[in-house]
């Protein structure tokens, strides 16, 4: 195995000069985890390598003193189970383990940065977060799209901020590290920790981000409630789609999970309708063979077999086409032209799935996360993000989880237990190349 000279170090504020006031004995400071790189963690992967990443966790000297240190906390983008876990977290560690006196909440993502939107920040306390953990969402909510990091900035500074906690996907943890930037560009002593969050689980070098777990189970219920409507009817076809705009990731687990799925289709496998290796045909065949068929299909596949959408989101992304419509047109078409009666039943439950509240191992998830993340904030650490990586808790450069999306790699094991569990290996675009 070889080594790699992947950048991993951690930029930090100055010397810590600090004694820290927690009571523990068990400090972080100069522990490395060694991990190794291989295609399940990064699709750019020709051959696993190692590589050293800075552990997470306390440390016995500080750089802040905590007693005066001013907190922020902000959630961006899309919901997603579990974010008001890792904010009670933050500001549980933060109050109870570090006496930090004032912990702002920012409302409305981004835009509750800037003056122009009235969103004014307010203070968050261990009692006005006691309860938040039981609900889904963001208490603090959320927006999209771009703001000026000179703007944002400028408000940090006038707020006398010391360490900003921002949680959202890639496109915020971007913003976080351009934020970083103009802070460094000020000289100014703001720490920057990111803590990363998406449904899809597409940020790199982030294995599972928190949610995701209970997603996919959630993302179950809406296939068993497919396949029962698929079994009740002659030709029944269950059809659901599951977000992943670019990574197909829930797609697949939650497949996996029940193995009830006869055709799973995502962004990273350009699947075809017609001719040898289609969809269509192997859903004819299927149908004939069993008489019910059930179809999962990530938001984000299919693009390739739609008109090109020029328009962009407010967050930059392209406008997807509805893959749903796509298929649900198409198999009408297809199997009607063969006098072939079917029942179609479509579920969509992407809104259902990401408010939910996240369940217990995501619980403990975001807790570690929250926590890890005021450590490294008090200890003066910057331009991160807190991780998790073959079960261990890491701080990783931001650099590094914004360089690009993650993807599903149809090379990995992953992808091989979902073509064995559904049967589909035989569809176009579902092996790689040889």
């Amino acid at each position: 195995m070889q080594e790699c000279s992947l950048q991993t170090e951690i930029r930090t504020l100055g010397p810590c000069k600090l004694d820290s006031v927690l009571p523990y004995r068990t400090w972080a400071d100069n522990k490395t985890v060694q991990i190794v790189v291989d295609e399940e963690l990064s699709e750019e992967v020709n051959a696993p390598f190692s590589v050293c990443l800075e552990a997470a966790g306390p440390r016995k000297k500080l750089y802040f003193d905590t007693t005066r240190a001013k907190c922020a906390i902000v959630t961006c983008g899309g919901l997603c189970p579990g974010i008001n876990d890792v904010i009670r977290a933050i500001v549980m560690e933060a109050f109870h383990a570090y006496n930090v006196p004032s912990i702002l909440g920012i409302a409305y993502g981004l835009e509750g940065f800037i003056p122009k939107y009235g969103h004014a920040p307010f203070e968050l306390t261990p009692s006005s977060v006691a309860d938040i953990h039981r609900f889904g969402g963001t208490m603090l909510g959320s927006s999209r799209g771009p703001q000026s990091a000179e703007e944002i900035v400028d408000t940090l500074e006038r707020s006398n901020v010391n360490a900003l906690f921002v949680i959202g996907g890639d496109g915020t943890m971007k913003a976080a590290l351009a934020i970083s930037s103009e802070v460094q560009a000020r000289g100014l002593k703001i720490s920057v920790i990111g803590i990363p969050k998406t449904i899809d689980n597409d940020i790199n070098f982030i294995p599972q981000s928190f949610g995701f777990e209970t997603a996919a189970f959630k993302a179950t219920e809406a296939i068993e409630c497919a396949h029962t409507e698929a079994c009740g009817v002659p030709n029944g076809i269950g059809l659901v789609k599951l977000m992943g705009r670019e990574s197909g990731f829930i797609a697949a687990r939650a497949a996996l999970a029940l193995k009830e799925v006869n055709f799973v289709l995502i962004p990273e496998a350009p699947f075809a309708l017609e001719g040898e290796g289609g969809l269509l045909p192997a859903l004819e065949e299927r149908l004939r063979s069993r008489g019910h068929a059930v179809i999962v299909a990530a938001e984000g596949a299919g693009q390739h077999l739609m008109e090109n959408h020029a328009a962009k989101d407010v967050s930059g992304n392209p406008v997807l086409g509805d893959v749903a419509d796509l298929l649900r047109k198409n198999i009408s078409s297809y199997l009607g032209a063969r006098g072939i009666e079917h029942s179609l039943k479509y579920i969509d439950p992407s809104y259902i799935i990401r408010s939910i509240p996240a369940n217990a191992n995501d619980k403990v998830y975001c807790g570690f996360l929250g926590q890890y993340a005021v450590h490294a904030a008090m200890a003066g650490r910057t331009d991160m993000v807190v991780g998790k990586i073959q079960d261990r808790y890491v701080h990783l450069p931001l650099e590094l989880v914004t360089r690009k999306r993650r993807k599903l790699n149809i090379y990995s094991d992953l992808w091989r237990a979902v073509l064995e569990s559904t049967g589909q290996g035989m569809l176009h675009g579902m092996l790689p190349p040889a």
